[in-house]
């Protein structure tokens, strides 16, 4: 990791308003990574703001942690992902994105007919969990 572009974990909680204890989370979750500084700190790159973000907003429209990895595991680990990285993830997830929006329209108009009648609608429509 490149010492001048490290950040805090303190510094990230300030920058994208998650708890110290979120971001601890999130790393034991593979969302980021951190090395240690020679006095036990973690250190996180400057891009990781960027991650915890789209971390956030994925989580807020109803997206999984495991889902949100995949994703973020499509971005180079090595360096600070380029503009073309995120938007190379960005097409990948937006295709999830308009799955899911797909699905809660199909929800939101289905016949009301009992959970019986609502599952097998959606069965016929292959909206059916598998």
């Amino acid at each position: 990791m490149n010492r001048k572009i490290n950040i805090s974990i303190g510094q990230l909680a300030e920058r994208t308003g998650l708890s110290v204890s979120a971001i601890r989370y999130y790393e034991t979750q593979g969302l980021v990574s951190s090395e240690r500084s020679t006095g036990g700190q973690r250190r996180f790159l400057r891009s990781d703001i960027r991650r915890l973000s789209f971390v956030l907003i994925a989580q807020q429209v109803g997206f999984t942690i495991n889902q949100i990895r995949e994703q973020l595991n499509s971005l180079p680990q090595n360096r600070t992902p380029t503009k073309a990285d995120w938007t190379r993830m960005s097409r990948a997830f937006r295709k999830m994105l308009d799955q899911k929006i797909q699905s809660m329209k199909q929800i939101h108009v289905f016949p009301f007919g009992g959970v019986k009648k609502s599952a097998e609608w959606l069965k016929e429509r292959g909206s059916w969990p598998k």
